[in-house]
């Protein structure tokens, strides 16, 4: 069975000084790292993006949308791409709420190659345990999507801590028709132990409180 390669990371430069960006570029690709570069920021939201781990590095000064605004508003849309900024005015305030706002690194400019490559690396290990973590949760919801109603139910119900005879009373079915249900549950969503089935149900949102 052929395994899916993972798709190549790849670092998106957003400078408008086309020398910094020819220069990031150049040093990216001498690491083996694929590199779009934009101008702007509303460059980079006009195009088409590959599929893949990425970073951003990010000038903090940009013409029309700021580089710390646009790290407000990829936020505001969910995009979540790790963020190293650079800058040749930096200040304290300025790298704290960058830093708040979840950026991986804030470089005042010169930087050493190496302080950025670092920064880069780091960001893409970020975004690649992001995307196997909400790969999993796209795996976990499927399952559950394969339960009926009445198999949903009753997994809330066992998962928020109450017996088979205490579930069968609330609903209205007999214990067996419960421990019918709550077994092909345990089966489609693949858990081995209540447990599991409960750290599923809280991954999912799942979990009421006992009545």
């Amino acid at each position: 069975m052929s395994v899916r390669a993972e798709p190549e990371p790849i670092v998106f430069v957003i400078d408008d000084d086309i020398s910094v960006r020819e220069g990031l570029s150049g040093l990216f690709r001498s690491v083996g790292l694929q590199v779009k570069s934009f101008a702007s920021a509303s460059e980079f939201l006009h195009s088409k993006l590959p599929d893949g781990p990425s970073c951003m590095v990010l000038d903090v000064r940009l013409p029309g949308l700021s580089g710390l605004d646009f790290q407000a508003e990829l936020a505001k849309a969910n995009i979540q791409i790790p963020i190293v900024f650079i800058t040749g005015h930096g200040d304290i305030p300025m790298t704290v709420r960058a830093m708040k706002a979840g950026a991986v690194e804030f470089l005042p400019k010169p930087f050493r190659d190496q302080d950025m490559l670092d920064a880069v690396q780091t960001g893409l290990e970020h975004d690649r345990d992001r995307r196997e973590r909400s790969g999993d949760s796209t795996k976990l919801m499927a399952k559950f999507e394969s339960l009926t109603p009445r198999e949903r139910e009753i997994m809330a119900l066992v998962t928020a801590g109450l017996m088979n005879k205490q579930i069968a009373n609330e609903i209205g079915v007999s214990e067996v028709t419960v421990k019918l249900h709550r077994g092909n549950a345990m089966r489609k969503m693949a858990a081995k132990s209540l447990a599991e089935l409960v750290r599923m149900a809280d991954a999912l949102g799942l979990r009421r409180t006992k009545p």
